[in-house]
């Protein structure tokens, strides 16, 4: 456990609905909680600690993270050991090389985000040249993650700490085209045996059209999106996702 936490704020008292359930979870628990600011932080004003929860957005907790001299963790967006999963091929490249494909109209569209963390835009389909619009912020050599374009009947997120699932939320497309639980069991599994998986996680899957559940990708398990999953939950996946990044060696 932790002995203090310190949860982001927008200003004001404004927080972002997962950071206000993390108070509200944490407080029921008597964990004494401060909030912050991004600017706060940036500042070397708050008193960071390994077991002082920080959580944020990403660039608040990897803010954290550098100061106390924790390198980030690396992303892995989609685990090898799920490729079986994927029902889609996916590959590394550049803007460089994806501008180039549009232009000389070489092939199908292709789905196209960046790798790792800096998100220079977000993941959007290039179909044609208009679609270039989107890489304005991005270098040439800035690296990608491509797949074919596949059309999603639904989405959901499954939430898993220490490779248990503690929660399934949908959050795109039709909620009736279930997600098939047995392949998200034999993911999880798959992962934790690879070693793959973290203390905290969670992986989007989805429904194709051909009916098969397939991974939209795997998250990390600090700064999730919630979608309405309970605070006890969410609580414990951040608080072991955290202990597991601070902890020594």
């Amino acid at each position: 456990m932790v002995r203090c936490a310190f949860i982001q704020e927008l200003g004001s008292g404004r927080m972002e609905p997962e950071m206000r359930a993390l108070l509200d979870e944490l407080q029921g628990r008597h964990v004494s909680v401060e909030t912050f600011t991004a600017k706060k932080l940036s500042r070397g004003q708050i008193p960071l600690a390994r077991d002082a929860l920080v959580a944020g957005d990403v660039p608040t907790v990897l803010g954290a993270l550098k100061q106390l001299g924790i390198p980030a963790p690396e992303t892995h967006d989609y685990p090898p050991s799920l490729n079986s999963f994927l029902h889609r091929r996916v590959w590394r490249s550049t803007v460089r090389d994806l501008k180039a494909a549009v232009l000389q109209e070489a092939g199908p569209p292709v789905f196209a985000k960046p790798h790792g963390r800096r998100k220079r835009f977000t993941g959007h389909v290039f179909a044609s040249v208009e679609d270039l619009l989107y890489l304005e912020r991005a270098s040439a050599s800035t690296e990608i993650l491509c797949s074919e374009v596949v059309r999603w009947q639904s989405e959901f997120r499954v939430f898993v700490v220490h490779g248990a699932v503690v929660g399934t939320r949908h959050y795109g497309g039709d909620p009736a085209h279930r997600i098939d639980e047995e392949q998200v069991r034999r993911a999880v599994q798959m992962l934790e045996e690879s070693g793959e998986g973290t203390a905290g996680y969670a992986v989007d899957f989805g429904v194709l059209e051909s009916g098969q559940t397939a991974i939209v990708e795997w998250n990390d398990g600090f700064s999730l999106g919630a979608y309405g999953l309970g605070q006890g939950s969410y609580t414990d996946l951040t608080l072991a996702r955290w202990l597991e990044l601070v902890r020594p060696g």
